[in-house]
């Protein structure tokens, strides 16, 4: 009898244990050859934290870009391309991303460039391809996308092949576990915290971020995205520090947008007409301070200088008519 007992105890204290420290860490889900624990929220009666709970992460101050020089639309791959196959002015496309280019460097960020691939005339949109971070030992890593339409798959390659050279940890998604992940095209990060947004729907799967939130040990508040107009998160979610986000309201769920309400102070929202047709969030904030944005957005620009931001306005027409503006035209690093 006593053995039966000092056993029963000795269960009941196990278990105890387990369930203690699986309500410690940020989430509780385990992935088959992952072993960091996961969290994936989808509505905001999950949210158990706040975003000064999260651990900090330092900013990036390296910029990447590709030239554009074999950039065009040569297909049909979102509704934004439509009508607009073969007719990109090539020369005021150079000069639109030249003159994005200057204000990286002008704003004291380390800008690297690299060439674009010929066949691959989207590659000029190096947000997609990779989701780069620093992990709390300032190691330099990244994981690499799978793109979900077969014209842009080689671009990953050539991305990676830089990625190498400079001397980053290169992490895979599992191909068989995961088909669909495309950078921070769909993944962005908190402003200077350990926190991922994640959107889905079109481009990236919710399967991905499993993986990606259990690679990275990292939670991820995950967006459904219900309007194909707006098929990368960056299309219409533009995180301009730890308190301030821009976004385009219709683009979400009732759930994705209580999320953002619960986890940004300010939620600045875009009208139709410039989140459509101006890519106003696809607008970037790389110092917590300065808005990079496509020229013409009357009504979202007084609402970021209301907020206290430096708005700085560019032409990317040439860009638009391929479905990119501001932000996809760049990788922020480390």
């Amino acid at each position: 009898m006593d053995e039966l007992i000092f056993f029963t105890l000795t269960f009941l204290l196990a278990s105890f244990s387990i369930r203690g420290h699986a309500r410690r860490r940020i989430g509780t889900v385990q992935l088959n050859n992952l072993s960091a624990m996961t969290k994936i929220y989808t509505s905001v009666s999950e949210i158990d934290f706040s975003i000064k709970d999260l651990p900090k992460m330092p900013s990036p101050k390296r910029v990447l870009m590709v030239k554009p020089t074999y950039f065009d639309v040569e297909y049909v791959i979102n509704p934004h391309m439509k009508d607009h196959v073969g007719r990109v002015d090539k020369m005021q496309a150079q000069n639109e991303w030249e003159h994005l280019l200057d204000a990286y460097d002008e704003f004291g960020f380390d800008v690297n460039v690299m060439n674009g691939v010929k066949g691959q005339p989207d590659m000029v949109f190096c947000a997609n391809q990779s989701l780069p971070f620093i992990d709390e030992n300032e190691n330099r890593k990244v994981i690499m996308s799978i793109m979900h339409t077969p014209q842009r798959k080689g671009e990953v390659d050539a991305i990676e092949a830089w990625y190498r050279k400079e001397g980053y940890e290169i992490l895979h998604l599992d191909p068989e576990k995961v088909t669909d992940f495309e950078g921070m095209g769909d993944a962005i990060w908190h402003f200077k915290r350990r926190l991922l947004w994640g959107g889905y729907g079109f481009r990236s799967s919710m399967k991905a971020y499993e993986h990606v939130s259990a690679l990275l040990d990292t939670p991820v508040v995950a967006l459904e995205l219900v309007d194909d107009k707006y098929y990368h998160l960056d299309t219409c979610f533009c995180s301009l520090n730890e308190k301030n986000v821009l976004i385009f309201p219709d683009a979400f769920t009732d759930e994705g947008l209580e999320m953002i309400h619960k986890l940004y102070e300010n939620v600045i929202e875009a009208t139709p007409y410039e989140a459509e047709k101006l890519f106003a969030a696809n607008a970037t904030c790389p110092d917590g301070k300065n808005v990079l944005i496509q020229q013409g957005c009357t009504d979202v620009n007084q609402k970021l200088r209301d907020a206290g931001f430096s708005v700085h306005e560019f032409s990317t027409y040439e860009f638009i008519k391929s479905g990119g503006s501001v932000f996809c035209m760049k990788m922020m690093l480390w």
